[in-house]
């Protein structure tokens, strides 16, 4: 209490409503980072970061729209013409793909990107995304005699969801039977129902929350 003239002041509970606001925003924070969000795959389509003639750096904006993020797997595998591997990696928790290689400036590059994640359900299935598309070398005449060249991707084409390509008694017949049984999306029997998964139980999709 704080004595003013003939009046009582008494004093607002300031540290307390500053740590209020505090743990509020952490709890937001938290909320944020551990929330899950998906996009339909033909939203997504790759693009190159960086180009050299012997080297390249993709981007994939799959990993930056899909949550959680820590769960993203994507698949890489780039080819010449003759189907000859170039360069084949599986980056988790990353949206970059850079590899080198000595491929003529001539030749067309196939380049496949196969984004997944268990624990993003998108349209009652985990993410399952793939993207295909051929890399080229563009050149341009920035100015009258003088040429300036690239790697670009050739289509630009976005990405096919494989859930619905193939079906998901496709990918897991045995799912479709009814026994009373617990299947995961591809159709491997489960002791129990997985937490905050998708699974499959008499031709059924659930998703246990508790």
């Amino acid at each position: 209490m704080a004595y003013f003239g003939t009046y009582f002041v008494k004093k607002k509970p300031i540290m307390k409503k500053l740590t209020a606001l505090l743990t509020l925003a952490l709890g937001l924070t938290q909320f944020a980072s551990a929330q899950v969000t998906t996009v339909d795959c033909d939203m997504m389509n790759l693009v190159v970061n960086v180009s050299d003639t012997g080297l390249v750096k993709l981007y994939h904006p799959g990993h930056y729209l899909t949550h959680p993020q820590s769960e993203n797997v994507i698949e890489w595998e780039v080819t010449d013409a003759a189907g000859n591997v170039i360069a084949q990696e599986t980056l988790i928790d990353d949206s970059d793909f850079l590899f080198d290689f000595d491929t003529p400036l001539t030749e067309i590059m196939n380049v496949s990107a196969h984004l997944t994640n268990d624990s993003a359900i998108h349209n009652g299935f985990p993410v399952n995304c793939l993207i295909e598309d051929q890399l080229f070398w563009e050149v341009t005449e920035i100015i009258p005699g003088y040429i300036s060249g690239r790697w670009e991707f050739l289509h630009g084409n976005v990405g096919v969801d494989q859930n619905e390509v193939s079906g998901i008694f496709d990918v897991a017949p045995a799912a479709a039977a009814m026994d009373n049984k617990i299947y995961d999306v591809y159709g491997r029997e489960l002791s129990e129902a997985p937490f905050g998964q998708m699974y499959i139980q008499n031709k059924k999709k659930y998703i246990r929350f508790y």
